[in-house]
C-alpha cells in the first residue's frame, strides 16, 4: 500500500560537470575575493617604506 513517488525515494544527485562548476566558481571568486584584499595591502605596505 506504501507507495513512493520517484522524487522521494531517491535524491537526485548532481552531474559530475556540475560538481566541477560549482568548485570552480567557488575557487575562482575565492582568488579573486583574495586578490581585492592583498592588492590594498600591498600597495600601503610599499608606501610606507
Amino acid at each position: 500500500m506504501k507507495q513512493m513517488h520517484g522524487a522521494l525515494a531517491r535524491p537526485e544527485v548532481a552531474p559530475a560537470w556540475l560538481k566541477r562548476l560549482g568548485v570552480g566558481g567557488f575557487l575562482f571568486f575565492l582568488i579573486k575575493g583574495l586578490l581585492w584584499l592583498m592588492v590594498p595591502a600591498v600597495l600601503a605596505f610599499v608606501g610606507m617604506e
